[in-house]
């Protein structure tokens, strides 16, 4: 609990720096900085991330389900960084982005166009450029948008509170153009199989501290989180071999299935399409929590949900999971994977 409400005061001092329009908050002394940088040279040797281009998963999902009804699709966009654009895997069923496409569509009974425009190694500041193309004059406004980046702020040193400023904006953009919009915050990058200690423990707290001031910024611009570092760091840690992909950085398909079933839920429940009560179930260990104290405490449990209530309180949720069906395209913009 003391760790809790320490990240609850570090991340809501980031998100009213962002606010604000302040320079980063500082989380490490210089002497840490100078040990961590030496490490990040070692481990970059080791893990080089993948050149290869994320397969295109752009198309209809679910077509079937348009010969039986008038209703029009829904429209799923995505943007982000590699782990968005679905770097390490080659089949394009196999992205993030075309699982939910297909769990949306199966939940909702209706067709899903999606559309990504996340960019592999981008940083918090291209969302301004990612939002631009998402809702260029000409295109059809996403009915949800879903957003995964903050781990290549970590890696290059980005200030927290530059880089919840820039993810906050973007949020209110989509939101003021009708959009709802689901974040997958920062990852745990102390799961990383070749970093190793200290960088292992320092990457783990600044993921998280990013994660919670993340929640802070994207809950008060109108947008719900779902955690992924808690989530995947132990399920990657106890079984790196399947939830890596080969470059022992980006996930394997495996990985990018156990992530995706954890936004599902809650990309279902932006659009009240999942079949649970918008309330707490204390049995679970839900609860309205002020949000600071929310952010900080799904940072540390993976797959839990962070949505806006009566300010300043945020609903903290864990939703049920629901396996994914097999990603199926249709349309003249995509290929059968």
């Amino acid at each position: 609990m003391p760790m809790t409400m320490s990240r609850a005061r570090v991340a809501r001092r980031i998100a009213t720096a962002a606010a604000f329009g302040g320079g980063g908050v500082g989380l490490l002394g210089v002497a840490t900085v100078g040990v961590l940088l030496t490490e990040v040279r070692l481990a970059r040797r080791t893990v080089g991330g993948s050149s290869d281009i994320p397969p295109c998963a752009d198309g209809r999902y679910g077509a079937a389900f348009g010969h039986r009804t008038d209703r029009p699709p829904l429209r799923l966009g995505f943007l982000g960084d590699s782990t968005a654009a679905g770097q390490g895997v080659h089949r394009a069923s196999q992205t993030p982005g075309a699982l939910l496409a297909s769990g949306l569509a199966a939940l909702s009974e209706l067709p899903v166009d999606f559309r990504n425009v996340a960019l592999p190694g981008a940083q918090s500041d291209d969302l301004e450029r990612q939002v631009e193309l998402m809702l260029a004059v000409g295109t059809e406004v996403p009915d949800v948008c879903v957003i995964m980046i903050g781990a290549n702020d970590v890696t290059h040193r980005m200030p927290p509170a530059q880089s919840v400023r820039h993810l906050a904006e973007a949020v209110r953009r989509l939101r003021a153009a009708g959009c709802e919009v689901v974040v997958g915050t920062c990852p745990d990058l102390g799961s990383v199989e070749p970093v190793y200690q200290p960088l292992r423990w320092v990457a783990r707290r600044l993921s998280r501290q990013l994660a919670a001031a993340q929640t802070i910024g994207v809950i008060e611009s109108g947008g719900r989180t779902v955690s992924l570092g808690d989530l995947l760091g132990p399920e990657f840690e106890a079984r790196p071999r399947e939830l890596f992909g080969p470059d022992n950085y980006h996930p394997s398909a495996e990985g990018y299935a156990t992530a995706a079933m954890a936004v599902l839920p809650t990309l279902c429940a932006s659009l009240g399409l999942w079949p649970e009560e918008e309330r707490p179930e204390p049995a679970r260990g839900e609860g309205l929590l002020p949000v600071e104290q929310a952010a900080a405490e799904a940072a540390s449990e993976g797959g839990t949900e962070v949505t806006a209530s009566r300010a300043p309180w945020a609903l903290l949720k864990h939703r049920r999971r629901r396996q994914l069906p097999t990603a199926e395209r249709t349309g003249p913009s995509s290929v059968t994977p």
